[in-house]
């Protein structure tokens, strides 16, 4: 693979990644300064607000330079199975945000973190077919997915009266 088209190809596609992830927060609300999120009751291995931000900066980074890499691989009927993987969990990953933050529906958000994790990996297993570097770029996302799943179960699991706000 020609590492001067994967770098040209990673500067559209990881900027674009974390662009994507970003807004997908801010829509949603995510995060700390959600005033009923700030209410639930969280896990003990909860960690610091600040961790999510760091970690989801880094995950959208590797997952940027990932799919330039396979974008940056020969045309094929592989290559368009990877690349649509990729897009699937992606906007899967991004739906979350608004299932959770926004619609407060912790049940159905727990079940779309496992479907996340399973086409992120069925993702990874494609990508390792074609470049083995860009799967391994994706094995720190679905160590973080594993974990949020458990944060997502436990918090679910702790806050049962928490409904919609409709």
């Amino acid at each position: 693979m020609a590492l001067a088209k994967s770098l040209r190809i990673a500067f559209l596609t990881v900027p674009g990644v974390m662009l994507l992830g970003s807004f997908s927060g801010v829509v949603a609300g995510s995060g700390e300064g959600n005033p009923w999120f700030a209410t639930l009751l969280k896990p003990a291995l909860y960690p610091p607000g600040f961790v999510f931000g760091i970690v989801w900066t880094l995950l959208y980074a590797l997952m940027g330079v990932a799919i330039a890499r396979i974008l940056a691989a020969p045309a094929g009927p592989e290559r368009r199975r990877a690349a649509l993987l990729f897009a699937v969990q992606l906007v899967l990953n991004l739906a979350w945000s608004t299932l959770f933050f926004k619609l407060h529906l912790l049940g159905p958000s727990f079940a779309l973190i496992l479907v996340i994790l399973a086409a992120a990996l069925a993702t990874t297993f494609a990508f390792a077919r074609l470049d083995r570097i860009a799967a391994w770029l994706l094995v720190p996302y679905l160590v973080w997915l594993c974990f949020a799943a458990g944060l997502s179960f436990r918090i679910w699991q702790l806050n049962p009266g928490a409904a919609p706000p409709y």
